[in-house]
């Protein structure tokens, strides 16, 4: 088994924390199938890890049909979704499973080597996942 860190605006960190977003949306995804957990980078200003998630399952298809399925609990407006997935034809849809939120947030430039702010996602070293 492997993890994930994923990078999320704080705006769709805090939805995500709250249980109103279900679904976290993306136009690519890891090409692993091993990934068990996803680690929540909240960005900038934050930029520390903050939470992480099971997965449930990840549902592929095009942007039109993965809004229908999942608009309800996607806690994103249609435009901004549809502003992201724009010349896009495929989205991906990761159902957010059980939300184990930190009391100390992790700051990953003090426990990651050369850390780098990942653009979408950044399979974690093991280190890292054994001290956690």
């Amino acid at each position: 088994m492997s993890d994930v860190l994923l990078s999320v605006k704080p705006e769709y960190v805090e939805k995500i924390l709250e249980g109103k977003k279900k679904y976290e949306f993306r136009r690519s995804i890891f090409k692993r199938n091993d990934i068990d957990k996803i680690y929540i980078y909240s960005s900038s200003p934050i930029r520390k890890i903050i939470a992480s998630f099971k997965i449930e399952k990840i549902l592929k298809d095009s942007p039109e049909k993965i809004w229908t399925l999942c608009q309800k609990y996607g806690g994103i407006s249609k435009k901004d979704f549809f502003d992201y997935f724009k010349n896009s034809e495929q989205a991906f849809a990761i159902e957010i499973g059980s939300v184990d939120s930190f009391k100390e947030h992790i700051d990953p430039f003090k426990v990651i080597e050369n850390f780098k702010p990942p653009q979408s996602f950044y399979y974690l070293p093991f280190a890292f996942q054994q001290n956690l």
